[in-house]
Formats: structure tokens, C-alpha cells, sequence
């Protein structure tokens, strides 16, 4: 009798243990098109784009810099930084080229 490698085996055959990981707990519901965890450095990416959003959202409700600086644990620095990169991706802005303005 002849064993079957994993590799040869069907899909529904195969010993699939859906875990997830710390983004979301299954991979099959998982709210991403795309596998962060397969892109490079796709979940640190995604983990710092969140926490410039929040840092924003605080900047929104009225916390300064400094504030927010401490409850992030970083300096002001990279508030100003972060904040710089969550602006304007939440504002899209719409610019007009050399030959528009020319034409009014």
C-alpha cells in the first residue's frame, strides 16, 4: 500500500487548522482581501497607518501633542511626523495643474 505525501493530497483532504493570527482569529473571515502576514511587512504597516489614524482622532478631540505623545509612549517627534502622514490621507485635496491655472 502506497502512503500519500501532504503535498498530493485534494483540498478537502488536507489537514487545514484554521488560526488565524493576532489581526483577526480566522483566516477564512478574515476582513483583509489580501493576507497582511504574507505582504512585506504588510501587518507593521497596517499597525502604524491605525495608530497615525488615532493619533489624528485625538488631535480631533482637542489632546496637544504633548498628550498625546504620553499616552503613546513616543516622542513629540514622531507625533508631529505621524500626524504629518494621517492629514493628509484623511483629507484628500484636489490640485489643480500648471495649465488650469493658466486657462482662468
Amino acid at each position: 500500500m502506497e502512503t500519500q505525501v501532504l503535498w498530493d493530497l485534494l483540498p478537502e483532504e488536507f489537514p487545514y487548522e484554521d488560526r488565524g493570527c493576532e489581526l483577526s482569529p480566522s483566516c477564512l473571515n478574515c476582513p483583509f482581501p489580501d493576507c497582511l502576514e504574507e505582504e512585506p511587512w504588510g501587518k507593521e504597516r497596517f499597525l502604524k497607518r491605525r495608530r497615525a489614524q488615532r493619533m489624528l482622532e485625538l488631535k480631533r478631540e482637542g489632546k496637544s501633542l504633548k498628550e498625546i505623545a504620553r499616552i503613546f509612549e513616543v516622542s513629540l517627534r514622531t507625533v508631529r511626523r505621524w500626524l504629518k502622514v494621517a492629514e493628509p490621507a484623511s483629507s484628500p485635496v484636489i490640485a489643480r495643474s500648471v495649465s488650469d491655472e493658466s486657462n482662468l
